[in-house]
């Protein structure tokens, strides 16, 4: 990690932030350690794909001004405009100057016999020569099939413009199961450089992606996190956890607290933040100007916050698949709760529906009968048919 002052005069900002930025070392290069993530760019009238993009290009001089040089965008942010309006917002400043990561669309599956068409029209789109990060975008329950097919010649094709130099770093996101990442990982673990998980102190248990992480770390690939805030659920508390964290850090803001989290975690490299006003921006990246990790108790409470959060939506299910072995439908019930609490914490959202279009239709939650077989020996006492019930008309 290093600090360095950026002397580039910017935009005046009545915050006192020093003008600093952490940086984190990956392969020899200096990456800001919070990059800015083009799926939420400010938009007009509401509309997701009607850019700002005059409000846009200067966030983006805001945050090249105050050494942000991570900029994340992809082929479905804000219906097919991010790419665009990221190009032309970095367009005037020296290519070298910046890094921009882009990605395939496979969470698309009418994509996947695409992938020259697709990244040629990206560059195009970017205006640029080469992609300095490229990601198989979403690996999940639904496309790793496709994704690992060689008839769709996808990793083919990546790799050979990695040789030629058009994508300078290549890796993948995930939004998947653990399983489903392993396997990837299994099959182009070897390629892959850097890998984008969902990481925020609530889904350290919630998704376990701590178990990604010791998986990545395992394979010694360096960690970039998308959602730190879950989707903005991590910005704002309650009055009285807002008071418990005061107690310990003062000068704190909610939202840094869940970037102090990311920067107690020594694999994470990059931390992307999907920012939509300049004042999220300005706040961000005064967070970024030091380090100030986590101690235990701090941890402690953050995971106790969280774990209040879960327990006011989420089933209590434990994963001990007695229920299981006395289903007559023979469905996979922990798995199909632990989307549920998912679909339920999060209000709907991609994750469940995704993974469940890549389970038989026999298996989904509406080919639960009723029978409350597993409810007499679930050792929670769950009423696993209502929720089961309710799951089928939350995904109507």
């Amino acid at each position: 990690m290093e600090k360095r002052r950026n002397s580039r005069p910017g935009v005046n900002d009545k915050k006192e932030c020093v003008h600093t930025m952490i940086y984190k070392s990956f392969q020899g290069q200096k990456l800001s350690a919070l990059g800015m993530g083009a799926m939420r760019l400010p938009v007009i009238d509401g509309d997701d794909s009607k850019i700002d993009e005059v409000a846009a290009a200067r966030m983006v001089a805001y945050a090249m001004a105050h050494g942000v040089n991570y900029y994340d965008t992809a082929w479905g942010y804000h219906n097919g405009q991010s790419e665009i309006v990221m190009g032309r917002a970095l367009k005037g400043y020296p290519r070298e100057s910046f890094y921009l990561a882009d990605k395939f669309p496979g969470y698309d599956l009418s994509n996947m016999d695409k992938v020259q068409t697709i990244f040629e029209e990206q560059l195009k789109k970017c205006g640029v020569e080469y992609f300095d990060f490229y990601l198989f975008h979403n690996v999940c329950e639904l496309n790793i099939n496709q994704y690992l097919d060689e008839k769709y010649g996808i990793y083919d094709y990546l790799t050979k413009q990695k040789k030629a130099g058009r994508i300078r770093h290549l890796g993948f996101s995930v939004h998947g199961s653990y399983d489903v990442m392993k396997r990837f990982l299994d099959a182009y673990g070897k390629d892959m450089e850097f890998c984008q998980i969902q990481l925020n102190y609530l889904d350290w248990d919630f998704q376990d992606a701590k178990a990604k992480v010791a998986l990545l770390k395992e394979r010694e690939i360096p960690v970039w996190v998308m959602e730190p805030l879950r989707g903005g659920r991590l910005a704002a508390l309650p009055e009285e956890d807002e008071a418990k964290l005061k107690s310990m850090r003062q000068e704190e803001t909610v939202p840094a607290w869940a970037f102090r989290f990311l920067q107690t975690i020594p694999e994470v490299t990059v931390v992307l933040s999907g920012m939509s006003n300049m004042q999220q921006l300005k706040e961000n990246i005064c967070t970024y100007e030091v380090e100030k990790p986590l101690n235990q108790q701090e941890l402690e409470a953050l995971f106790a916050i969280a774990d209040n959060m879960v327990k006011k939506i989420a089933l209590p299910c434990t994963a001990c698949r007695y229920c299981v072995s006395h289903c007559p439908q023979e469905l996979d019930i922990p798995s199909l709760l632990a989307l549920y609490n998912e679909h339920c914490f999060t209000k709907g959202g991609f994750i469940a529906p995704m993974a469940l279009s890549a389970i038989p239709e026999d298996k989904r939650p509406n080919a639960c009968i009723g029978c409350r077989s597993c409810e007499a020996v679930c050792p929670q006492q769950i009423m696993i048919s209502e929720a089961m019930t309710d799951f089928t008309q939350r995904l109507q």
